[in-house]
């Protein structure tokens, strides 16, 4: 079994940061990740937001942000985390590639893409719904797609998918979008663009393993859109199943932490998008990792 000082659970953008700022202070640190280093950010087409770039599309931030884990020599490892043991001084970490000890863990998992709940959702993704424009929007070169959503993720993927598609429908249950003006400004100048407001998905329609098109509610009269895919963006949930057999407390599934990143579990922290906050931005997950990590450097002076 492995030891190290701290382990990093999630390669987003806050346990990257909390990852750098933890070798920065001398420590022996390993970071987790289930998926591509960047986590979200990875499927952002443009990120105009963060300071020191007008614009830099979100996969090549990650990546960036990466190259310094990499330079520092952080440990790294691919894996699922299956569940984490509390033994008090030390905390024993399982992953499906190995188990770790350690004293200090920073949870900094992210959240996922909620879905539908629709039947046959599950088997038409990939062949026809996706969650992510970027990662598949090419296979629907010069087609018809629909986007659901209202959000600024949602009309960030339609404006990406109208340069390649056809047509995009964009569905949204509401009367009026909730994405920034400068983003609903640039949707509304789009031809190609169909905006649906106070529409709801009710059923897919597949052959063949294959999606043709969806049933929609709107204004109480139920509609049929012909389409090749299906691009969703309802929002988010923590990922945090992996962590239920602790007794962290949570708020609507966010983990609950104090002012300086802790959780109710001495030598636990937690930062980014896996915590229940305010705000969900690229800048306060950098800010709560680099307080998270701190953190952690002070309580593993005082247990040594």
């Amino acid at each position: 079994m492995s030891y190290f000082d701290c382990i990093v659970i999630g390669a987003g953008v806050a346990g990257m940061t909390s990852a750098i700022y933890l070798k920065r202070y001398n420590l022996d640190v390993l970071l987790i990740e289930k998926g591509a280093p960047g986590g979200q950010i990875t499927q952002t087409p443009n990120v105009e937001n963060y300071p020191g770039y007008s614009s830099i599309d979100g996969a090549s931030l990650a990546l960036n942000i990466f190259s310094q884990v990499n330079h520092l020599g952080v440990s790294y490892q691919y894996g699922n985390v299956i569940k984490i043991e509390n033994l008090d001084e030390r905390k024993i970490v399982y992953t499906d590639n190995g188990i770790y000890e350690t004293k200090s863990i920073i949870i900094a998992s992210g959240r996922k893409p909620k879905k539908l709940g629709l039947e046959k959702e599950n088997q038409l993704i990939g062949n026809g719904i996706s969650w992510c424009a970027t990662c598949d929007g090419m296979f629907y070169k010069n087609q018809h797609v629909a986007v659901i959503g209202g959000g600024n993720s949602a009309i960030e993927e339609a404006l990406f998918l109208s340069e390649i598609c056809e047509k995009v429908d964009v569905l949204y249950r509401g009367e009026n979008l909730r994405a920034d003006a400068v983003l609903q400004q640039k949707v509304f100048e789009k031809n190609n663009i169909e905006i649906h407001y106070n529409t709801e998905v009710q059923e897919l329609i597949e052959e063949k393993n294959k999606l043709m098109g969806i049933k929609v509610e709107k204004k109480e009269n139920i509609e049929t859109i012909w389409i090749e895919g299906l691009f969703i963006y309802i929002g988010y949930e923590p990922d945090t199943d992996f962590l239920s057999n602790l007794n962290l407390k949570f708020e609507n599934q966010y983990i609950v932490v104090n002012e300086n990143m802790e959780t109710n579990i001495s030598g636990v922290y937690a930062c980014g998008d896996v915590i229940k906050k305010e705000l969900y931005q690229l800048t306060t997950a950098v800010g709560e990792a680099s307080l998270a990590a701190y953190q952690v450097k002070k309580f593993l002076e005082n247990v040594k």
